[in-house]
C-alpha cells in the first residue's frame, strides 16, 4: 500500500500523524508540502477525496487568508486553489493519502479509516 503525506514538521499534529503512521509499520512518502507544493490537478484531486471545497482546506487563522481577503464569497473554487498552490501555509494539515482515499490528520487517529480499506 502507498501512502503519502502532506507534512509540515514544525506541526505537532504533522508530527503525531507521522508518527502514528509509523507505528502502523507504515513508511510513507512525505511531502514538506511547504517546499514542494502540489499542483493544481493535484489538489484538485485531494480535494475531490476529502469530499471538500477549497475554503473547507484553509487555515483561515493564517495572516495571508485575511489579508487576501479569502473570505470574499467571489472568489471562484479556481481563484481559491491558486491562492493555496501560491500560498501553501494556507492549506490545512497533514493530509494523506492512501487507498484512492483522503483524509485530514485533526484528530490524527482519523487516518487510520483510510488504511484498513
Amino acid at each position: 500500500m502507498s501512502v503519502t503525506i502532506y507534512h509540515n514538521p514544525k506541526c505537532s499534529k504533522s508530527r503525531q500523524t507521522l508518527e502514528l503512521l509509523e507505528k502502523q509499520g507504515i513508511t510513507p512518502d512525505i511531502i514538506e508540502y511547504l517546499k514542494t507544493p502540489p499542483t493544481a490537478e493535484q489538489l484538485q484531486v485531494i480535494l475531490a477525496q476529502l469530499g471538500l471545497v477549497p475554503r473547507d482546506l484553509m487555515r483561515k487563522k493564517e495572516d495571508i487568508y485575511a489579508e487576501c481577503e479569502l473570505d470574499n464569497p467571489s472568489l471562484t473554487y479556481v481563484e481559491l486553489v491558486n491562492f493555496m498552490i501560491k500560498h501553501p501555509i494556507l492549506i490545512e494539515r497533514p493530509i494523506i493519502l492512501a487507498n484512492g482515499k483522503a483524509a485530514i490528520g485533526r484528530p490524527p487517529e482519523q487516518v487510520l479509516e483510510i488504511l484498513s480499506t
